[in-house]
C-alpha cells in the first residue's frame, strides 16, 4: 500500500508519499494550489505507481481550501480519504508529547493516520456530488438567522415607536403589520394618517382580514401611545422591514433551488410527517453517504448528540451530557425534526408523551425522539422505502 498524506492551506499544500513498509517515497515537498501543482503531485504518484488500487491519499476537512483538491483527485480516479481535524489533532498529540505542529509534520500525521487506521471509509463521489446541497443548506440557515435577527430589530424599535401596537396584532412579523410600517413607523405617523387609507393597507395586505374596524383599533391606540417621536428610529424601522423582505425574496430563491435538488436525490424521507425540503436537504447534506455509517449510532455520533461518558475507579459521570462536538447543522435539523415529527406523526407524539410521563425533561424526552428518528431516517435510506406510519 501506498499513502499520500496532504496537509491543506489556501495557497499552497504539502505532500508526504510513503509506502506501508515505512519507505519514504517522496519527502515532504510542497505544491501551489494551482492545476499545474496539481499535476506535479499527480505525475509524483504515477511516478511510483500506476496501479491506484494501492494507494491511498488522506488530507484534512478543511472546507473551501480543499475542495479543488478534492475534485482533482477523484476526477483522476484516486481513492481519497477526508479525515476530520480533531481527529488527526488527537493523533498527532498521541504520537508526541512535544508540541510540534507545522505543515510539513502535519502531512506525515495524514499518511501515519491512513496506515494505521484501517476502518476509514473513502470519500465518494455521492459525497463530492452533496457539496453543492451542503453549501445551499448552510447558505440558507446563514440567511434565515441573519433574518431572525433583524426581526428581533423589529421589535426592539416597536416597543420603542409603537409599543401598544403588538397587543392589537397576532404577531408584528406579518406581511400586513410590515407594509403598515413601512409607511406609517411610528405611533405619531399612524396618529395622524387618514382612517380610509390605514384601512384599504390593511384590508388589501391581509387579503381582507383587516378593515376599517381593526384600523380604528390601532389610529385609536396610536393617538393615546406612549410610543416616542424618534425620526432617526423610524428611518431604522422601515430599512430593517425593507431589509427582510430582501432576504425573504433571497431565502424563496434558494428554497427553490434546495428543492430542485433534494428531488434529484430520490430520498424516501420526505414521506416522514414533519420533515421539509429545507430539513431533509440539511440531513442529505450533512449526513453525506450514508453507507459510510454501520449503525445509526454512529450517524448520532457524528451529528454530536450523543452521551459522553466519564469514568474513572468508582467515579461514573451520572447526569452525561451531549458531546456537541459534530456538526451543528445536522445537530440543529435532527434536533427540529424531531419536534416537527412529534408534532405530526402519532408514534413519535406518543413516544415523547412516554419519556414525558417517566419525568425526564423536555429536552431530554426530545432528545431520545431524536435517537428513535436517526434510526428511522437511516432504514429509509438504507432501504429506499417509504415511511409506513403505524395506525
Amino acid at each position: 500500500m501506498i499513502v499520500v498524506g496532504i496537509d491543506v492551506a489556501k495557497d499552497k499544500h504539502d505532500c508526504f508519499i510513503v509506502d506501508s513498509e515505512g519507505t519514504v517515497l517522496f519527502d515532504v515537498f510542497t505544491i501551489p494550489n494551482t492545476l499545474d501543482g496539481f499535476n506535479i503531485l499527480l505525475d509524483n504518484i504515477k511516478s511510483v505507481t500506476e496501479n491506484f488500487d494501492i494507494i491511498k491519499v488522506g488530507l484534512e476537512a478543511t472546507g473551501h481550501y480543499s475542495y479543488n483538491l478534492l475534485g482533482f483527485l477523484l476526477n483522476n480516479g484516486l481513492p481519497t480519504y477526508v479525515l476530520n481535524p480533531l481527529h488527526t489533532n488527537l493523533y498527532r498529540k498521541s504520537l508526541t508529547l512535544r508540541k510540534t505542529k507545522t505543515d510539513k509534520a502535519d502531512a506525515r500525521v495524514i499518511a501515519s493516520m491512513l496506515m494505521s487506521c484501517v476502518d476509514l471509509k473513502p470519500y465518494t463521489n455521492t459525497l463530492y456530488q452533496s457539496e453543492e446541497l451542503k453549501s445551499m443548506t448552510r447558505y440558507r440557515f446563514d440567511k434565515v438567522s441573519e433574518r431572525a435577527k433583524l426581526k428581533t430589530s423589529v421589535s426592539r424599535l416597536v416597543t420603542i415607536l409603537f409599543p401598544e401596537l403588538e397587543a392589537l396584532v397576532p404577531s408584528l412579523h406579518m406581511k400586513s403589520v410590515y407594509t403598515l410600517l413601512s409607511e406609517f413607523p411610528s405611533a405619531q405617523h399612524i396618529a395622524n394618517a387618514h382612517l380610509t387609507r390605514l384601512a384599504n393597507l390593511l384590508s388589501e395586505t391581509s387579503k381582507g382580514h383587516y378593515g376599517k374596524d381593526k384600523a380604528i383599533q390601532i389610529r385609536g391606540a396610536a393617538r393615546r401611545s406612549v410610543g416616542s417621536v424618534m425620526p432617526a428610529k423610524s428611518l431604522e424601522l422601515r430599512h430593517t422591514i425593507k431589509l427582510i423582505a430582501d432576504l425573504t425574496e433571497q431565502i424563496d430563491e434558494i428554497e427553490t433551488e434546495i428543492k430542485k435538488l433534494v428531488d434529484a436525490t430520490d430520498t424516501t424521507l420526505l414521506t416522514v410527517p414533519g420533515l421539509s425540503y429545507s430539513t431533509v436537504a440539511m440531513i442529505l447534506a450533512e449526513v453525506g453517504d450514508f453507507s459510510n455509517f454501520a449503525t445509526p449510532d454512529k450517524v448520532l455520533a457524528f451529528a454530536g448528540m450523543s452521551p459522553s461518558t466519564y469514568q474513572s475507579g468508582q467515579l461514573t459521570n451520572c447526569y452525561a451530557k451531549m458531546e456537541k462536538r459534530g456538526s451543528k447543522y445536522l445537530r440543529y435539523a435532527l434536533y427540529n425534526a424531531a419536534k416537527f415529527v412529534c408534532t405530526w406523526d402519532k408514534t413519535f407524539k406518543d413516544y415523547l408523551a412516554k419519556k414525558r410521563a417517566e419525568g425526564k425533561h423536555y429536552n431530554v424526552a426530545l432528545s431520545h425522539a431524536v435517537k428513535k428518528l436517526v434510526r428511522l431516517i437511516f432504514a429509509l435510506e438504507k432501504s429506499h422505502s417509504p415511511y409506513q406510519p403505524v395506525v
